[in-house]
């Protein structure tokens, strides 16, 4: 059969990742673009302050023409195109700002989403969920007042130096030796900062994760009386956290200190100048002429604005630490660490036959720490058929249906699920066909409705109440009472939350491959049996593959495979792996 749900995604799932990699450059684009209307809007104070000086230099001069109220008619239109350009600028800088932030939490999610399940090596998902949803947040006010206000700075300041130099080198000599002085010094100072933002922000993240980690576990801290020891941690924690976050702060002040000293001695160096120039004192500086007092205002009025980028460089260079660390973060978060099959998510939408025949093709495998689990592993299974794996703990039945999954890629071998061999091409489209029901099977906070839907646009009213039926849950009042289920499942016993498991995986149509877990594990002799029923039920015209230690359950499959898998490198060599297919172990 063809899924329609594959051919769906075959029409809306374009590499989202690449997709959004190129909007990148747009956006950054857009940051140019508002950095520059509001250097422009700096530099209007260029003929504003050109007006003033000549406005005044009139008064004094007792010329109250008509020209001085057309002057300051002028200098008001400025004023506010100004102000409305700069506003413009912000909120240019800070829509893009925004949309940039999407685009990075959308890589990370993806990115997220794409790594396997099963890789120990994978973040915490407190510490995740810190970065994604707290520490992200930290890349708005970088892009758009640092981003911007560094291009300013590269403009303005050079503009307005020039127009200085024009009227006196003097004047413009003072500046040009203040301003380098302010970089240099933020720059050393900077460095430090970004180390100690990045200090920071790793301990939040650490400290969040492990509250989460130890929340989720509160019934078993409780348990084993670590309540205090873990209070303990935590506190202790949270006081690595404010030392981390009292450094950051230091530095920013540190910071801003530098820029006022340099600001404040360049701004009354050249009104020292000035002043004397225009008593008299001092006849030189001014290419051989003597300044007027309005082009002495006009120096004085250009003077504090020459600095004034560098002041909101100084008040935006912490957000430039922190932006920068948060997108560091965010940016490991986008580079997957594990394989997962499926990554590309290229949607072929490819047809999806009934009851797929199974094949495991000389399958070796082994972890991280070097054990091998699985060594020329070979294995059948027919169409419809239902079958059971047995081994004892440790000797991969997990690592099977892991495989079989692609949330693990075997070292070597192939495996065909129907006529499809499963790779990065093909697996999001297969995995779309296979349901997987665990032992433990994640309950949400929520109505038991949305734990069976998932918010999947294709469970209609009539396909849950089909899969609740065919869950055995049609006659659970108790669950169904109420419009709330506590988080990991608080309040359903451990058959409750299987059967809520098996309406899930029923609730999709196309389902043709049932991969199944331990499903009877730490249940009681009945419910065992009743959710044995409900599963076979459920797997009618499917293929189903169990892994358990349960052997009623494994009786009731059409066969019994065990395995025995050598654990040693001699016994690798020597005896390879023996399959015992049929009857009971």
């Amino acid at each position: 059969m063809t899924s329609p749900h594959s051919a769906l995604k075959a029409k809306t799932v374009k590499s989202e990742a690449t997709d959004l990699s190129g909007n990148q450059s747009a956006l950054y684009k857009n940051l140019k673009r508002a950095g520059r209307l509001q250097s422009l809007a700096s530099l209007l104070w260029l003929p504003q302050a050109a007006l003033l000086g000549f406005v005044v230099q009139q008064y004094i001069d007792a010329n109250t023409g008509l020209y001085i109220y057309l002057s300051a008619a002028a200098i008001f239109v400025i004023g506010v195109l100004r102000s409305v350009m700069d506003a413009a600028g912000s909120k240019l800088a800070f829509e893009t700002a925004r949309q940039n932030l999407s685009v990075k939490r959308g890589l990370a999610i993806d990115a997220l989403v794409k790594t396997s399940p099963l890789d120990r090596n994978r973040i915490a998902s407190g510490e995740a969920a810190s970065i994604v949803a707290e520490q992200a947040e930290l890349i708005v006010p970088y892009l758009s007042k640092f981003v911007p206000v560094r291009q300013k700075v590269m403009i303005v300041p050079l503009v307005f130096l020039i127009a200085t130099l024009w009227f006196s080198w003097i004047a413009a000599l003072i500046l040009f030796i203040a301003a380098p002085l302010i970089p240099i010094f933020m720059a050393l100072i900077g460095m430090k900062a970004q180390k100690a933002s990045e200090e920071q922000l790793l301990e939040v993240g650490g400290m969040n994760g492990f509250l989460l980690d130890r929340l989720r576990g509160l019934a078993t801290i409780r348990s084993f009386d670590a309540v205090d020891a873990t209070a303990n941690r935590l506190r202790a924690n949270a006081e690595t956290v404010r030392k981390k976050t009292m450094a950051v702060l230091k530095i920013a002040f540190l910071t801003s200190a530098v820029l006022e000293l340099f600001s404040a001695l360049g701004v009354a160096m050249v009104a020292v100048y000035i002043g004397f120039h225009l008593l008299g004192t001092i006849g030189f500086g001014s290419w051989g002429g003597q300044l007027s007092l309005g082009e002495g205002l006009f120096i004085l009025l250009l003077a504090p604005t020459f600095f004034e980028p560098l002041r909101e460089l100084s008040n935006v260079w912490h957000d430039r630490a922190s932006g920068e660390a948060a997108i560091k973060a965010l940016d490991n978060l986008s580079s997957p660490k594990s394989a997962l099959l499926g990554i590309e998510q290229r949607g072929y939408g490819q047809e999806i036959i009934a009851a797929p025949t199974v094949k495991f093709d000389n399958i070796a495998f082994h972890y991280d720490n070097g054990a091998p689990v699985l060594q020329d592993f070979n294995l059948e299974i027919k169409s419809g058929e239902h079958v059971a794996i047995m081994a004892p703990s440790g000797y991969g039945k997990s690592t099977i249906l892991a495989l079989l999954a692609g949330l693990i890629i075997a070292d070597r071998g192939s495996i065909h699920i129907g006529k499809f061999e499963l790779n990065n091409q093909t697996a999001d489209d297969l995995r779309h066909s296979m349901a997987w029901i665990g032992q433990k099977p994640h309950i949400f906070s929520g109505s038991p409705k949305s734990n069976v839907t998932l918010s999947r646009s294709f469970v209609t009213d009539d396909i849950f109440k089909s899969a609740v039926h065919s869950a055995g849950l049609g006659n659970i009042d108790a669950i169904f009472a109420h419009d709330h289920i506590g988080e990991s499942g608080t309040g359903l016993s451990g058959g409750e939350a299987l059967r809520l498991a098996i309406a899930r995986a029923a609730a999709n149509p196309d389902t043709t491959l049932i991969l199944a877990d331990e499903p009877t594990a730490h249940l009681d002799r009945k419910t065992a049996h009743s959710i044995t029923d409900n599963l076979i039920q459920f797997a009618d015209n499917k293929t189903m593959i169990v892994v358990t230690h349960d052997q009623k359950l494994a009786d009731r499959m059409d066969r019994i495979i065990v395995l025995d898998l050598p654990k040693t490198d001699e016994e690798l060599e020597t005896a390879g792996q023996c399959l015992t297919q049929g009857g009971a172990a």
